[in-house]
């Protein structure tokens, strides 16, 4: 069993300390390639919307109905601006913010209109690095959980160590190696990996057993997102798998971020593990059938609603898959 959440004492139920972006979401009738077809193609549709690891899955919880308050470093420029109303908007706290005159995280994304697949083309300055110093100093009493991405490691790393001193949980999302990877790993109370980050780690190509390589380093719940393949957890020596869930989808950028608000919420809510895995899941494959990171987050009904589609279309169909021919949601 998941440990019990933490008391509801605390003036915000989830901090998240990590990144945010502005991206600019292409819609395209196939991947680009140098070949002759498709080295040139006009873009189907194309808009902006706000993202990044930390600031998807807050606003996750905050439609879900948490306290959510933000901690990292933006920029002045429009994007900056821009990120920052969406967060304000969404009932996210920016008082420990920090702004530097430099121009904000932003990404380029191209979504292939057939699969909902996408590639992510990033930059992102170095002076928008969170310093350790930068951490408020009653980080250790805020929330009930912490949630950070491995963007600024350094910083991720010394904001465990506070929030767990202090009592809360700490969440990560981690989805790239360097060479702290690893201490991130063994500093939060729940890690929570991209697809590939386990078998990177370990060398063992199964994802089952890369996480019970972990176990060796982590005696805690290891959690990672399998993109069509759901999700899976090691909760002592038990695993569990959850599939995806079939939709229509048309964008997975920042289903991975959906599903960590959606676990978090689950969690404080101390939902069994099972159950967490499922709505996680279900609320990632809901914000697949729509275009962007923030934009396509969704509300508790809505997951719950296909949850029940989903249970209601099993009992019709006896064992046999609800959803035919329908592209599943990824979850990055």
């Amino acid at each position: 069993m998941l440990p019990p959440p933490p008391p509801d004492t605390r003036p915000f139920d989830v901090v998240g300390i990590g990144a945010t972006s502005v991206d600019f979401v292409y819609q395209l009738p196939a991947y680009p390639a140098p070949t002759a077809s498709l080295a040139k193609m006009r873009i189907s549709h194309h808009f902006i919307s706000c993202g990044g690891q930390v600031a998807t899955a807050l606003a996750t919880c905050a439609r879900l109905g948490l306290r959510a308050k933000f901690i990292g470093v933006t920029g002045t420029d429009d994007n900056a601006k821009r990120v920052r109303r969406d967060l304000e908007e969404r009932g996210i706290d920016l008082g420990d913010v920090v702004i530097r005159d430099v121009s904000n995280q932003y990404a380029v994304i191209l979504v292939d209109e057939h699969s909902g697949e996408r590639i992510v083309l990033w930059d992102r300055d170095d002076r928008l690095k969170l310093r350790e110093r930068e951490l408020p100093p009653d980080l250790a009493s805020t929330a009930r959980v912490v949630h950070v991405d491995d963007v600024d490691v350094n910083a991720a790393i010394r904001a465990a160590g506070i929030a767990r001193a202090g009592g809360a949980v700490v969440t990560s999302d981690i989805d790239r190696l360097d060479d702290r990877t690893m201490e991130l790993v063994q500093a939060v109370t729940f890690p929570m990996f991209a697809e590939h980050v386990p078998t990177a780690l370990t060398g063992v190509a199964d994802p089952a057993g890369a996480l019970r390589a972990l176990r060796r380093v982590h005696p805690g719940l290891l959690v990672v997102t399998l993109g069509v393949g759901g999700a899976m957890a090691l909760e002592g020596d038990r695993l569990h798998h959850m599939p995806a869930f079939s939709v229509d989808a048309v964008d997975t950028t920042g289903a991975g971020d959906v599903f960590r608000g959606s676990f978090i919420y689950a969690y404080l809510n101390g939902w069994p593990i099972e159950q967490t895995l499922r709505f996680a899941n279900a609320a990632a494959a809901v914000s697949c059938t729509r275009l962007g990171a923030i934009a396509s987050v969704p509300s508790l009904d809505e997951a719950e609603r296909l949850i029940a589609e989903a249970t209601a279309a099993r009992q019709r169909h006896g064992s046999a898959s609800p959803s035919g021919e329908r592209r599943r949601a990824t979850l990055g």
